[in-house]
């Protein structure tokens, strides 16, 4: 709580993106709750993206941005390259476009928040401690087996359509 405004907004927009994300993403049923927690989804997303940008990186490479950044970018012209493809009605598209930023916004960057001398590596394990990096390796690792697991549940969707 005494971290500044910006991270507190950063951490309260990771929140609402790692709860809503499973249930917009991977609800079976594509009606209203699925389009409610999609828009609000997609609102913590992009708010995590914009505050993520005020953030200082403890690796800064260009200015006060370092390769984190980058998600920031990824994330934005995801989510909206997302909406344009459910608006367009290419659903095939839209749904790996949002799980992609799922899995690389709440995932992959997720992670890497876990790095020493980061903020939240000091919030979970107190002082820089390398635990952060065994916690990244397992993190991964789940992370890759459920990539995996949905591509071959949606292989398996599709093959039982034709």
């Amino acid at each position: 709580m005494t971290a500044p405004f910006e991270i507190q907004l950063h951490v309260g927009f990771a929140a609402i993106a790692i709860f809503l994300g499973p249930i917009a993403l991977y609800r079976q049923r594509r009606d209203l709750i699925h389009k409610i927690s999609g828009y609000i989804w997609v609102s913590g997303i992009a708010g995590l993206a914009i505050t993520g940008l005020f953030i200082e990186s403890e690796f800064a490479i260009v200015g006060r941005f370092g390769p984190i950044h980058l998600f920031s970018f990824l994330a934005l012209w995801g989510v909206i390259d997302g909406m344009r493809d459910a608006r367009k009605g290419d659903i095939r598209s839209h749904q790996a476009t949002m799980q992609s930023i799922w899995y690389g916004a709440m995932g992959i960057t997720g992670l890497l928040t876990l790095l020493p001398g980061r903020t939240l590596n000091r919030v979970v394990f107190g002082e820089p401690s390398l635990w952060g990096f065994a916690l990244i390796a397992v993190g991964g690792v789940g992370l890759g087996w459920l990539w995996l697991r949905s591509r071959r549940s949606r292989r398996g969707a599709l093959l039982r359509r034709v």
